[in-house]
């Protein structure tokens, strides 16, 4: 069993309400748009982390993480990336990973929406958790956790903070 914390369009904010609702998970899967490689190593000092770049993201980071993370938890194969799209509307480059792959669960950021669908079509659970930081035209800031285990998906909950909640420990 492993619980799961995603998070996207952090923009370089890691504070203490995201801290807290990620607290008990066990590794955070990260959609782009961290902000700079120096968050992203705050965010895996904290928890083990998965992640891909976005299309804010710069050369470090892009050195760092790839467009694209597959990767197996729990016996769950995963597919991540920033720009994804969502269910009949996926990014071109997205629906041939898609294919390739054939995850159980899809993680996409950057719309700043947050979005959970099961796609009947490709067979996976759809995940964008929002955005996790204070910059864009968001609102609310957003955040997903839940549980995989075996092969069940189960527990999700989100996390909501206004969008000028920025305090940092």
């Amino acid at each position: 069993m492993r619980r799961i914390g995603v998070i996207s369009d952090t923009h370089g904010t890691f504070d203490a309400p995201l801290r807290d609702f990620l607290r008990d998970v066990d590794e955070i899967w990260h959609a782009g748009d961290i902000g700079s490689i120096e968050l992203a190593d705050e965010i895996a000092a904290f928890k083990p982390l998965r992640a891909v770049y976005g299309n804010i993201d710069g050369g470090a980071t892009r050195y760092t993480y790839s467009d694209f993370n597959c990767f197996e938890v729990e016996g769950v194969k995963v597919l991540m990336t920033h720009i994804g799209g969502y269910p009949r509307h996926y990014d071109p480059r997205a629906v041939a990973r898609i294919q390739q792959v054939r995850p159980m669960i899809f993680v996409a950021g950057h719309s700043h929406i947050l979005r959970i669908i099961y796609d009947k079509v490709y067979d996976m659970l759809h995940i964008n958790p929002g955005a996790a930081g204070c910059y864009g035209f968001h609102k609310v800031r957003t955040a997903v956790r839940f549980t995989i285990e075996g092969s069940q998906i189960k527990d999700m909950e989100i996390g909501e903070w206004p969008r000028t909640a920025t305090t940092r420990d």
